[in-house]
């Protein structure tokens, strides 16, 4: 397996830790469906921008950063957008808590990557 793959998988496994706490800590069961429609939506993002930010291509702390700064943010709005929500106070209070934690999660296994020097 490559460098760069083995950081994506990375990468997708911290999205996807992401979404089954966010599930599990509002009491919603850990499901296929579930994990679907809260992870497809920021990895579609992620997967677009990816390539011109450098994200696998030059692996670096800033360019992982550059990737989440405007990943996440685009791919929850397509969620909301999906889901047919609304941008009121809640959306926008779940987005500050939603980056915080995603990105708790992305460094938590980057830094693993590095500890197994995958990275």
């Amino acid at each position: 397996m490559s460098r760069k793959t083995a950081l994506f998988l990375l990468d997708l496994l911290a999205l996807l830790l992401f979404a089954g706490v966010g599930l599990l800590s509002h009491g919603l069961p850990l499901s296929l469906g579930g994990l679907a429609r809260n992870v497809l939506p920021v990895l579609f993002v992620w997967l677009l921008l990816a390539p011109f930010l450098g994200t696998y291509r030059r692996p670096t702390w800033k360019n992982l950063l550059l990737t989440w700064l405007f990943a996440f943010p685009a791919g929850l709005w397509l969620r909301q957008m999906v889901l047919g929500g609304t941008f009121g106070v809640g959306f926008f209070v779940f987005l500050g808590v939603a980056m915080g934690f995603s990105l708790l999660f992305l460094l938590l296994l980057r830094g693993l990557a590095k500890g197994l020097r995958l990275w």
